[in-house]
């Protein structure tokens, strides 16, 4: 053990390093992000779920350095990646709207141009009514839009960015009593 540690010294401190800058990295994002969701006065699951984000790209990222750090073979590890992200690949690309949902989950966590309990009217062909929808919620993948009379629609998030939505008015201007659901 000792002759390891001898041995391996400079990579033993740098992944230490490493592991602590990942650390304080992961600490002032996720003090970032709550700050972010409290002022937007956005749902604390929703930013529970952006935090989650964060933090697995912070993990890879580390594991990406910590490699680097202790000289793997990248010819050799890129071939077992190149397999494991054909088979990704493939499997995301015949259901691509999965990841879209999400990107877009995030986009709207950080613009934030409506919350729960805000009426909206979407501008989409497809939807038969053009009645407005109180937000229910606003998960990873979709809205939950509530009818007045009390029909669910779910909508992906990905369509929320991509149709056009008009705010009707924000849950803050609803006059106390007449919310609907």
């Amino acid at each position: 053990m000792q002759e390891f540690i001898l041995t391996n010294n400079h990579e033993l401190i740098a992944t230490a390093i490493t592991f602590g800058l990942l650390l304080i990295l992961k600490f002032i994002t996720d003090k970032t992000i709550r700050k972010i969701g409290r002022i937007s006065d956005i749902v604390e699951a929703r930013t529970l779920l952006i935090t989650k984000y964060a933090s697995m790209l912070l993990t890879l990222i580390g594991f990406g350095v910590i490699s680097f750090i202790w000289g793997v073979n990248f010819r050799e590890v890129g071939l077992v990646f190149s397999s494991v992200f054909a088979v990704i690949g493939v499997a995301l690309f015949a259901s691509w709207s999965i990841l879209s949902n999400i990107t877009a989950g995030v986009i709207l966590f950080f613009s934030f141009p409506f919350k729960i309990g805000d009426q909206v009217k979407i501008l989409d062909k497809d939807i038969e009514s053009q009645e407005p929808f109180l937000i229910e919620d606003i998960r990873a993948f979709h809205v939950s839009l509530r009818k007045s009379n009390g029909e669910l629609l779910i909508y992906p998030n990905n369509l929320m960015m991509q149709k056009a939505v008009i705010l009707i008015y924000h849950s803050e201007d609803i006059p106390d009593g007449t919310e609907d659901a």
